[in-house]
């Protein structure tokens, strides 16, 4: 049975606090927010914007694919999809600031950092997530937390953006 974790305004009234909470940690011009493709570009890109808007400083968007940096992408039967990685700014000494939907084994995260890394090396890296629903295979912990959420293994959390879904949402759904 499909339930409603996050409404829009949820979503929206979230994004406005971990906006505040990275605000909190560093200065705006100290700041770049790279987000993991797909539904992490979107967030990346709204919370840049709810900084620049709140501070003044423009404050950089990227995009990072890991799809190349997957630890299990030799072990899938299909070729892993290619996305767009464009960061346009140098991260060298910024605080970059990953942010993805869904936090959840870590692994994800884990190939973000390593493929960033090929771009430089920033002063920093710290991590935000809309929903974290644990059950972590890795030691990666975010640095700023829309929502916790309890989760059994057999469940899917399912982020919907405006952007590629026509609606912002957040649902749990069992695995099909």
């Amino acid at each position: 049975m499909r339930k409603i974790i996050m409404t829009a305004e949820d979503m929206a009234r979230t994004l406005e606090r971990l906006a505040c909470q990275i605000m909190e940690y560093a200065e705006p011009s100290e700041l770049a927010l790279v987000g993991i493709q797909r539904r992490g570009v979107d967030l990346a890109a709204r919370l840049a914007r709810i900084i620049s808007a709140r501070s003044g400083v423009n404050v950089p968007s990227g995009e990072l694919d890991i799809n190349l940096y997957r630890d299990d992408w030799t072990t899938t039967e299909t070729a892993p999809t290619i996305n767009a990685t464009h960061i346009p700014f140098p991260v060298e000494d910024k605080i970059v600031v990953l942010v993805d939907d869904v936090l959840f084994t870590g692994r994800t995260v884990r190939a973000a950092l390593e493929a960033l890394l090929d771009f430089g090396r920033p002063r920093a890296v710290k991590l935000a997530v809309l929903v974290d629903r644990g059950h972590r295979e890795l030691p990666i912990h975010p640095d700023w937390v829309g929502k916790r959420l309890d989760t059994a293994r057999r469940e899917q959390v399912n982020v919907l953006l405006l952007e590629h879904d026509g609606q912002d949402l957040v649902v749990l759904e069992p695995t099909p």
